[in-house]
């Protein structure tokens, strides 16, 4: 990616004021914000991923640089760049301190910014969102074995290198914008790759996001805007719950797909634009269009590959494996111990429901980690210890005091086999054979 097509959030509120400088990084960068608080930083970033955030501090102590430190922890922005007035010094171990990759004067200049990022810049775009905590630039990765998952990687791979648009359909927590980036990151696409939240920007607002608007094109557009197409020219778009897009605004999405070229608000000029467009829905989205809540002619234009996740629930296989990635993630995140999964525990993952789907395993097993131990699994019933007459006889052969042993976990799980086979960390085969108990009865 060149220093031209990074996206720049610039947070304060002198930065803000110096139309100079405002004008010079306009130029010099793809898509440029300028959130004047904390709060509305937090607005815009749902919408875009931004490759460089600068934030303006007054000093070590200023409130804003705990701010940085969750924004670096929870939404993974990509280089952190403080500025502010002299003495600089002051402010700039604190700055290391809450994940800034460097530290500026005020006021800021345009150069020194592209002078600051040269050499910085990723060769991949950096993951937004949770998943992309552990560093910039990693690598996209699908998790998990099953049939299912094996499919979506196997077409993933097929359909990455065309310019086809992909329509990504699966519950809320399967991995929709994971899928999204694994295609931009096998396209070979050298353009930025850009998520919007379609359901999270207002209505009024969504055509000026994606396709720009000229200066004066209404009131508050103060400055021309390029949008989110031109941000991500060369490399992919990804249109985040597009169910949610008005319906007006679905005719010029299709325009702008079928020409490859935008109209921004208060202009009657096309820019031409090579963006790939990725799209993601909720199960449902044939049915709305047959009820007319969606524009069927954009549906089968986004629908030109189908790309379908299934709820975690469907692969039980593949839960183990997710969590014992996220465990070894959060651990080291945390630098905190990572919770054993033994048998019981692995059994008690696989038979839970999973409603949130894999963000909901992945939130739990970050829970695990903080307490130690997995939250919300019972404990597995107690075995009341054999008082001295109940002990074993020392004659007895080592088989017998297994055989015995086996027979009271048994007893405690009320003749559940799967259950005190998984406390015995045997296999159900091997406690029916040491027992000579029926196959088919007391299982889960």
């Amino acid at each position: 990616m060149s220093i031209e097509q990074l996206s720049v959030m610039v947070a304060g509120t002198r930065t803000r004021a110096d139309e100079r400088v405002k004008r010079a990084l306009s130029r010099q960068f793809a898509l440029v914000e300028w959130p004047e608080t904390p709060t509305a930083a937090e607005q815009l970033l749902p919408r875009c991923h931004f490759d460089c955030v600068v934030v303006e501090a007054a000093s070590a102590q200023d409130p804003v640089l705990a701010w940085v430190d969750r924004l670096r922890r929870e939404a993974s922005p990509g280089q952190l760049i403080f500025v502010a007035g002299p003495p600089v010094a002051d402010l700039a171990a604190a700055a290391r301190l809450a994940g800034a990759h460097g530290c500026m004067s005020l006021p800021l200049d345009a150069a020194a910014l592209r002078e600051a990022l040269n050499g910085r810049v990723p060769s991949a775009p950096l993951a937004a969102g949770r998943a992309g905590r552990a560093g910039a630039a990693t690598m996209v990765e699908l998790v998990g074995d099953s049939m299912a998952i094996r499919a979506v990687r196997s077409l993933v791979a097929r359909i990455a290198p065309t310019p086809a648009t992909v329509l990504v359909e699966g519950e809320t927590g399967t991995g929709k914008e994971l899928v999204a980036r694994l295609l931009h990151q096998q396209s070979g696409r050298r353009g930025p790759f850009v998520p919007v939240n379609c359901g999270a920007i207002a209505p009024e607002l969504m055509e000026s996001e994606l396709f720009g608007h000229a200066k004066g094109a209404f009131t508050g557009a103060h400055q021309l805007r390029e949008g989110l197409f031109l941000a991500a020219h060369g490399g992919t778009l990804f249109l985040d719950e597009i169910g949610a897009m008005r319906h007006d605004l679905q005719v010029k999405l299709l325009r702008a797909l079928e020409e490859g070229a935008i109209r921004p608000v208060g202009t009657d000029r096309e820019v031409p634009v090579n963006a790939r467009i990725i799209a993601s829905v909720q199960p449902g989205l044939a049915l709305r269009v047959a009820d007319g809540q969606f524009r069927e002619d954009l549906y089968y234009r986004l629908n030109v590959a189908h790309v379908v996740l299934p709820p975690l629930r469907q692969r039980p296989d593949d839960v183990i494996a997710l969590a014992q990635h996220f465990m070894a993630r959060a651990a080291a995140e945390f630098g905190m111990p990572a919770v054993a999964l033994g048998p019981a525990e692995a059994a008690w993952l696989r038979s839970r429901p999973w409603p949130g789907n894999v963000r909901e395993l992945r939130n739990l097993v970050e829970r695990a980690v903080l307490a130690g131990e997995l939250p919300g699994m019972a404990p597995p019933p107690a075995i009341a210890e054999p008082d001295a007459g109940d002990a074993y006889p020392l004659d007895w052969t080592l088989e017998q005091v297994k055989e015995a042993h086996m027979r009271r976990v048994l007893d405690a799980h009320r003749g559940n086999k799967s259950a005190a086979a998984r406390r015995l960390g045997v296999s159900r085969k091997t406690l029916e054979r040491k027992l000579g108990v029926d196959g088919d009865a007391g299982d889960e």
